[in-house]
């Protein structure tokens, strides 16, 4: 005696759908932390800027005012809508950059030494960080070193405040290491999620391409099966049919051969359809009873239970060849032919069986497909597994299940198969 069991094949789930980090979900971050930055300091900055506009120029003071609240305000908007941010964020950024270089000449009398620090220092923060959305790390570093060094000179004038050069130097250095850690954290960010990009990119293609090669192994596999079940064996048959009942047989095997041709060009290796049981058992009769042979189908507790399509083909596919292979080897005389089919503990299970003489599975020549490709391959592909219990002069009993479980695997690898299905109904 001697079992033949499926090989575990790759089976392939849907997944619940992620959102990971990626470039855009980032960009729309930092946008938002910017908007929000932009508000807060801006509001911290307008008491300072009323109560400096009395010693600026008026047309300078209003519309820097202008252009830098109102960068802020267009940087809150584009945040939210995602398009025009980078051109909102450069404006902000290069009004600010204006606002520092024109300071000393905007004010009414540049002799004046102010009592407090220009009300642009609140915002030289958010003008860096505009700057490392819009423009290159390059760039936006050249703007970091530039801006606060312009604010710490603009300090050391008397319209700045006035302040002795270790001051002016204290806050310059303040706002470059405050806008520094910034453009870091945005920048390292921003390589982390071109790396994650490019790595899901990567893995999508590979998983596209193992897709792509596992529907080309279940097409192969396929074909196999329909070349030695519906051809090879049609031939065979017909070479070798001398009386009306083997000329009967043939003629039914290749009226099946146009069917199963038919049905594998129909049907595609990820078909998500489903099929009754009851159906199933039903194709079976249908075949049965055209063989021209006596076999009898049982069934049990099929109910209103249904399998994907795939799999219904592939048992029914084997279970044919299976029945075909009985007929044509195991003998006419004393000898009785079952099928039957199961559904229990949510697995379908479709034995077929004979008292005729059986045969050694370790003896079949390697290139021959019948067992191998059309009944064990064909399952294993479709997430089944198939045993096989026989012996010379013992008959055969060919069972059938899917999906595949630890039960099945560990059975086909023992030298002692499962008894008959029982109890057993006929249909």
């Amino acid at each position: 005696m001697a079992a033949d069991g499926a090989s575990s094949a790759p089976t392939f789930r849907p997944r619940s759908t992620r959102n990971p980090i990626s470039g855009p979900l980032l960009d729309k971050i930092f946008a938002r932390l910017l908007a929000a930055l932009g508000l807060v300091y801006g509001a911290l900055a307008i008491p300072y800027l009323l109560d400096q506009q009395s010693s600026m120029q008026p047309a300078w003071a209003w519309i820097i005012s202008i252009a830098l609240l109102g960068g802020i305000v267009a940087v809150g908007v584009t945040s939210v809508s995602m398009r025009g941010l980078e051109t909102a964020a450069a404006f902000l950024a290069i009004s600010f950059l204006v606002a520092l270089l024109t300071w000393p000449l905007a004010v009414d009398d540049p002799a004046r030494v102010l009592d407090e620090s220009p009300w642009l220092y609140y915002l030289i923060t958010v003008a860096t960080a505009a700057a490392a959305i819009a423009f290159t790390p390059w760039v936006a570093t050249v703007y970091l070193l530039l801006t606060p060094l312009v604010y710490g000179l603009v300090e050391l004038t008397p319209s700045g405040g006035g302040l002795t050069p270790f001051w002016a130097a204290i806050d310059s250095i303040y706002s470059i290491i405050l806008g520094g850690a910034v453009l870091i954290l945005i920048t390292l960010l921003r390589q982390a999620s071109v790396a994650v990009d490019r790595a899901q990119n990567m893995a999508v293609s590979r998983y596209s391409g193992a897709i792509r090669e596992h529907a080309i192994e279940l097409e192969r596999v396929q074909v196999d099966a329909i070349v030695h079940d519906s051809v090879l064996t049609t031939f065979i048959s017909a070479a070798r049919s001398f009386s009306p009942d083997e000329k009967a047989l043939a003629t039914t095997m290749a009226r099946n051969a146009m069917s199963h041709l038919t049905t594998a060009a129909s049907v595609t290796p990820f078909d998500e359809s489903s099929t009754s049981l009851t159906s199933m058992r039903e194709r079976l009769e249908v075949l049965v009873s055209n063989l021209g042979a006596e076999v009898e189908v049982r069934s049990k507790a099929l109910d209103d239970h249904a399998i994907p399509a795939a799999a219904a083909e592939a048992m029914y596919s084997a279970a044919v060849q299976a029945v075909v292979n009985s007929v044509q080897h195991a003998g006419t005389v004393g000898v009785s032919r079952w099928v039957s089919l199961l559904w229990t503990a949510e697995r379908v299970c479709v034995e077929v069986g004979d008292t005729g003489s059986g045969f050694n599975p370790a003896a079949v020549p390697g290139e021959r497909l019948g067992v191998r490709v059309s009944i064990t391959e064909r399952l294993a592909n479709a997430g089944g597994s198939a045993v096989i219990q026989t012996a010379a002069g013992e008959g055969t009993i060919i069972r059938l299940s899917w999906p595949r479980s630890d039960d099945s695997e560990q059975s086909a690898a023992s030298p002692s198969a499962p008894a008959p299905l029982s109890p057993e109904e006929p249909s």
